[in-house]
Order: structure tokens, then sequence, then C-alpha cells
């Protein structure tokens, strides 16, 4: 019997992009396949199968912590069962738009430790480069393995109410979500059985294989160590520490694991000392070696960047990445792009306005309401103010921090991000997403894996996707 009643309070958004329905209410073609078998089913068995997904993230354990909670405590990170879908038209776009940043911010890494020619060509001021928090002189004319610095990278998209994707973010440093993006596939194959391949969702499963091919392609052994470096059980994302480490075969270790020794890094194991080849760290950079970053670390192993330096270790991403993911760099990507590759850019960045310019500053200040303000070192959601939320004291007394060193922040219009349906008490209910697709390069290539994890922000009304902060995800669908 068909089921129009999951629908039935399915109050689109004014102006805003909806992922399951087109401008005329009408499903959209790649939705219709999932459509058919929610209107074959009942509210009730969905119910069935969102307490079944609970109980299995519980089950795996998957978890992550929120470090400003005042309880402190592991959280189940929020999964709701209703797929976003995504065509292969679209993701084609998608795939060739992140190849294209990826090349071009790879290249401007290289450049900027090195040569320098965007600055001298005066595309990027040198003043911006050199304030940055992320940029590296320890990293200046060091070689890396095939000129990669970039190996892996999460690019935050959202869709605005134009139906375009553009670029959020490009998560250059330690990335994470992508063991979220496995085990949302995981569960959806336990939830929808058969849905999947009639539907022909491609698959996800060989991230953790291409990664380690990757990974094990950097070092010009035929068998190199490869090992995986934590930052222990406290790290918010120490669940993805683990599952990657496990799906690659790979050792977990601590910054205590590690020993350097005439430059050369060594794992401690009950056989004696074990040379390491490839680390792939998530740990950043200020953590990474305590006789050239944070003296107080005990999270990296000293010693590792001259071993780094003197090209017996590689490490992944290579330190003072991030000098390309800062968000007043961002601003300058589409000017990299034309730059280094003569090409127009595929995928759009977001207006973005730099509140170290007196006039930015100015059209920022008259249009507060319509602005949210991020910190140019920010993440996580943490730090911003949004502007059509805040009380006018919360935006005086931010307005008076950021005037006080406007360089260290940016801001941007409020945007529709796009919405798609989440099963909520019962009923199908838009909610505002974003998209995080991951990309691995390596000496072969770029290759994107086809889908992502979808963020969402749960809470009706809200835009904040982050996990940390009352967001949840699903899981992504690109279909054939």
């Amino acid at each position: 019997m068909k089921n129009d009643n999951l629908f039935s309070s399915y109050d689109k958004l004014p102006k805003t992009w909806d992922e399951m329905y087109n401008e005329q209410s009408e499903f959209r073609t790649q939705y219709e396949g999932f459509v058919k078998y929610l209107e074959s089913t009942t509210a009730k068995r969905l119910t069935k199968k969102e307490e079944l997904s609970k109980q299995l993230f519980i089950n795996q354990g998957v978890t992550f912590t929120v470090y400003n909670d005042n309880e402190g405590i592991e959280k189940i990170f929020p999964f709701d069962i209703v797929p976003r879908i995504i065509t292969t038209i679209e993701w084609k776009k998608i795939e060739r738009g992140i190849k294209q940043r990826l090349k071009a911010l790879n290249l401007f890494i290289k450049d900027i430790y090195h040569e320098q020619f965007i600055i001298n060509d005066g595309i990027i001021p040198a003043k911006l480069i050199y304030s940055c928090p992320y940029f590296l002189r320890e990293m200046k004319g060091v070689k890396v393995p095939h000129d990669i610095y970039v190996h892996i990278s999460g690019v935050d998209l959202i869709r605005n109410y134009d139906g375009e994707f553009y670029v959020l973010e490009d998560n250059l440093r330690t990335p994470s979500g992508v063991s979220y993006m496995l085990e949302n596939r995981e569960i959806s194959k336990r939830l929808f059985p058969g849905v999947l391949p009639k539907s022909k969702v491609r698959s996800v499963s060989e991230y953790p294989n291409v990664l380690y091919k990757k990974l094990k392609g950097l070092s010009d052994k035929a068998s190199p160590n490869v090992v995986l470096l934590t930052p222990g059980i406290y790290n918010s994302a120490y669940y993805e520490h683990t599952t990657l480490a496990r799906l690659m075969g790979i050792e977990l270790v601590e910054g205590t694991d590690l020993v350097v020794k005439n430059h050369i890094v060594y794992m401690k194991t009950t056989h004696g000392l074990k040379q390491v080849d490839v680390i792939y760290r998530r740990v950043d950079d200020d953590f990474l070696d305590p006789l050239e970053f944070n003296a107080k670390s005990v999270l990296g192993a000293a010693g590792i960047m001259a071993a780094y330096r003197k090209g017996n270790v590689v490490i992944v991403n290579a330190p003072g990445t991030g000098v390309a993911d800062d968000k007043a760099i961002y601003t300058y990507v589409p000017d990299m792009i034309r730059y280094y590759l003569q090409e127009d850019p595929i995928l759009k960045n977001i207006e973005t306005y730099q509140l170290a310019k007196p006039d930015d500053l100015e059209h920022v200040i008259k249009n507060v309401k319509d602005m949210v303000i991020k910190k140019t070192d920010g993440s996580g959601g943490y730090g911003m103010l949004m502007g059509h939320e805040a009380t006018d004291q919360e935006i005086k007394d931010y307005l008076e921090t950021v005037k006080k060193k406007p360089e260290n922040f940016i801001a941007q219009p409020i945007l529709k991000l796009s919405t798609a349906p989440c099963f909520i008490n019962g009923k199908l209910s838009p909610r505002c997403i974003d998209l995080r697709p991951f990309a691995l390069s390596g000496k072969d290539g770029i290759d994107i894996c086809p889908g992502g994890l979808t963020r969402v922000a749960l809470k009706k009304g809200s835009l904040v996707v982050n996990s940390s902060q009352g967001g949840g995800s699903k899981d992504t669908w690109v279909i054939d």
C-alpha cells in the first residue's frame, strides 16, 4: 500500500535547494528508486530500522568526543537513515573540480616553500603568507617525495539555492570523517539490503585499500613500514584512527612508540626497533616534533623533522600544508587555479570578505545580520558569529574582538544550505546538509572516493552541521 503519510509534513524551505524535490515539488530523478521503497514501507518499519542503526553504531563503538562538553563523555555519532543521493553527472563535476583545486593547491604549497613565484608576481601578498600561523619556516627548501604535499584531503562543499556546489573549506591538514563515511555505508547495507544494488550505488569500500596503496607508493622500498600516528585515546577522532589502521593492516602508534636515532625513525616493538618509512600522522604540525615546534609536546617524536628533511621518512600530509587551508588564503584559490593551471575554476568559492581590509570590514559591519564571521584558523564551527542568530550585545562584543586583530577574521554571506529528507519522529523532514568528499593523492594521480560524508544539521532551521555541535550524518549515494 502506498505510504503518503511519510511525506505529508515535508515543508520545503523557501529559496532553498531541496535534494529530493525539484521546484515543481516533483521527486528528482535520482530519488525515484528510493522513494518507491519508502512508499512501500511504513513509518513503524523505518523506526525499527532507525533503532537498529543506533544499536549497530553502539556495537561498533562509532563515537566522537566533544571537548567543550562539561560531561566529557564519548557520544554516538548521530545517523539519519535516509541517504543523500547524487547523480553521476553531478558527481563528475565535483570530481573534476576537486582534482583541479588540489592540483593548484599542491603547486601553491610547493611554490611558497621554494621559489615563491606567486608572491613575486603579485598574485598573493607576502604579508598574508608570512602572517599565516600554518606557514612553517622549517619547510623552506624541503623537497618532498614526488612533490606531493597534500596526500589526503576532505573538501567541504555546500549546495546553494542556485543548485551549484560551492567550496566552503579545503581541509588539507588532518581531515577526519572518512571512517563515518565507511560505517554509514555498512549500516545502509544492513538497513536496505537489495536497495543499494538495485539503485546502482557506487561503492566506497575501496577507500582503505587505495589509501594504503598511495601511502606505500611514497616510499622507494618494495615493502615499506607504514604506520598511523595518533595523538591517543583522548583525541576526538581516535575511533577513526583505530579503524583506518585496522582496515589498512598497519600499526597504530603514539609518539611514545617512536624513537629517532641518527635521523632514522624507529618503532618500538617486542622484537626491538623497527624502521618506519611512512607516517600517516593525525597529529597537528605544532605537536609533531618538540625539538622544532611545541617543546612540551609528547604527541610526536623528537628529531622526526630532521629525519624528514633528510628524506629518511615520509610524513603524510606534509608539514606546513595548513598554509593553503587558512581561511584568509582560501579567497585566493581561484586565482591560484588561473595562475598555475591557466584554467577557470570548475567549483566556485563562497564570496569572502577579509576583515583586514577597511572596505570589507565596513561592509561586513553594515550587513552583519546577513554574515557569518569566522576566525581564519578556526575549525569545527567554534568561535564564529552567525549574524542572523546573534543578539545585539553578542554582535557588539564579537566585533570589538574583531577590531583588535581584524587580520584574524573573515566573513561570508549566510548561505542557504541545501536540504535533504531526514527521518525524524516518524516522518520525513528537510534538514540542511553539506558534503565532504575525500581525495587521495599519490604518484599515480588523484583518486576521489565516490560519495563522501554528508553532514546534517539535525536541529530544525540550524545551519551548523558539525557533529560537535548537534550535527549528524547520512550515507551519500552516487548512483550510476
